[in-house]
C-alpha cells in the first residue's frame, strides 16, 4: 500500500523574520529537511512542504513556533532547528518558547544562553529552585556550561559573592608534584575547559579580573579540603572522576548562601580500576534527602555537532550488544559445562 503524500504551504508575513527562519542560503530549511523526510522549498515567505501526514505536520510546528520567536527577537540558527525538531518529536504539546525564552545569562558578546531542551529547562528550574543539584549525562549536552551561565548571573545579580570551579585533576592522580612547572602550570590543563567555558561568558579581562580579585575561582578539588564556602556558587566538573571520599569532602564543604552543583557522565570514569565513583555512589546515598535535585540527560539533549549525538548513540547501541553478547557466552558456557557433566562417565564404584 502506497503511504499517503500530504502536501501543503505555510506563508509567513514578515519577510524578514522568514528569511531569518530559512537561514543563510535556507541552512535551516535544509537542516529541517535532513531531520524530518519531507520535501522542503521556499519562494519569498511562503514555505512548501511534503511528505507524509505525520512528518509535514511536525515540520509545520517546529516552523510556525520557530517564526514566532523569531518575531520575540530570538534569532534562530540551523542548531535551534534541529533541537526544536527532536523536542517535538518526542512532545508535540512542547511549546518551544517556555524553552528557548527562559534566558539565563547574555554573554558579553550578546549571545542569548537558555536552554534548548526539556531536560535543559528542567536543569535550569532546579538550579533556581535547589541548594545542591546534580547533574548526570553525556558530553555536550550543556550540564557544567549552563550551571556556570547561571552561576555568572547570580554573581551579577548579587545573590552570591564568588563563584569557584573544580574539577579532579584526575589524570595526575592529584599528585602534581612530578610534573615540571609551577602549581600554577601543572594543574592549567586540567582546568582549562572551565577556562574555556568562563571566556565564552565573559571577556578575557573581566574573568582575569574576577581571579584576581578572588571572586572566581578556578582550582583542582584537592584544593577544597578544610574549607567553607559560604555565599558561594560552586560547581564540580567531571564529578565521575571523584572517589567516594572526595565527593564526600566536596559535598561537606558547602556553607551559608551557597549553591553546589554536581555534573558528570557515570559511562566516562577513569579512576583506576578499583576505585569507586563518587558520583556513582552519591545516586544511591543521597536519592531521598531532601533539598538535592538529581537531573538526566541523554543523547537527545546533546547540542553540540550533530556527530556528537550520533557518535554517543553508537557507542549506547555498541554497548548493549557488548553487554547481551557477554551474557549470551556466559549461559553459552554454562550449557556446555552441563552437557560435559552428562556426558561423563560415572566413577567405578569400589567394592
Amino acid at each position: 500500500m502506497s503511504q499517503e503524500i500530504q502536501k501543503e504551504s505555510l506563508l509567513f508575513e514578515d519577510t524578514g523574520f522568514a528569511q531569518i527562519l530559512l537561514g543563510e542560503k535556507e541552512e535551516n530549511l535544509r537542516t529541517l529537511a535532513d531531520l524530518v523526510p519531507i520535501k522542503v522549498s521556499a519562494r519569498g515567505g511562503q514555505v512548501f512542504l511534503e511528505g507524509s501526514p505525520h512528518d509535514v505536520s511536525l515540520a509545520r510546528d517546529a516552523l510556525q513556533q520557530l517564526y514566532n520567536l523569531i518575531a520575540q527577537g530570538l534569532p534562530i540558527y540551523a542548531s535551534d532547528v534541529e533541537q526544536a525538531v527532536k523536542i517535538l518529536a518526542r512532545d508535540r504539546n512542547v511549546k518551544l518558547k517556555d524553552i528557548f525564552l527562559d534566558t539565563v545569562y547574555i554573554s558579553n558578546k550578546k549571545r542569548i544562553i537558555a536552554p534548548k531542551s526539556i531536560n535543559q529547562k528542567l536543569y535550569i528550574d532546579a538550579l533556581r529552585q535547589y541548594d545542591l543539584v546534580v547533574a548526570i549525562g553525556p558530553a555536550g549536552t550543556g550540564k557544567t556550561y549552563l550551571a556556570m551561565a547561571q552561576a555568572v548571573a547570580a554573581l551579577n545579580k548579587g545573590e552570591v559573592d564568588r563563584i569557584i570551579l573544580t574539577r579532579p585533576a584526575v589524570e595526575a592522580g592529584e599528585r602534581l608534584g612530578f610534573l615540571p612547572g609551577t602549581m600554577l602550570e601543572k594543574i592549567n590543563p586540567y582546568l582549562r575547559p572551565l577556562y574555556d567555558a568562563l571566556h565564552e561568558m565573559m571577556s578575557l579581562e573581566k574573568v582575569q579580573r574576577l581571579i584576581d580579585r578572588g571572586t572566581i575561582e578556578v582550582a583542582p578539588l584537592a584544593f577544597m579540603r578544610g574549607r567553607t564556602l559560604n555565599d558561594s556558587y560552586v560547581i564540580l566538573d567531571e564529578g565521575q572522576n571523584t572517589t567516594a571520599e572526595q565527593m564526600k569532602m566536596f559535598l561537606t564543604r558547602l556553607g551559608f548562601g551557597s549553591k553546589a552543583v554536581v555534573t558528570g557522565d557515570v559511562t566516562q570514569i577513569d579512576l583506576p580500576n578499583g576505585i569507586n565513583s563518587g558520583l556513582v555512589e552519591i545516586q544511591k546515598v543521597l536519592s531521598d534527602v531532601t533539598g538535592i535535585k538529581f537531573v538526566y540527560f541523554n543523547e537527545t539533549d546533546v547540542v553540540r555537532h550533530r556527530l556528537v549525538m550520533d557518535i554517543v548513540k553508537a557507542y549506547d547501541r555498541y554497548q548493549k550488544r557488548k553487554t547481551q553478547r557477554s551474557y549470551s557466552e556466559e549461559n553459552d558456557r554454562s550449557v556446555d559445562q552441563d552437557a560435559d557433566a552428562a556426558d561423563s562417565p560415572e566413577s567405578p564404584e569400589t567394592e
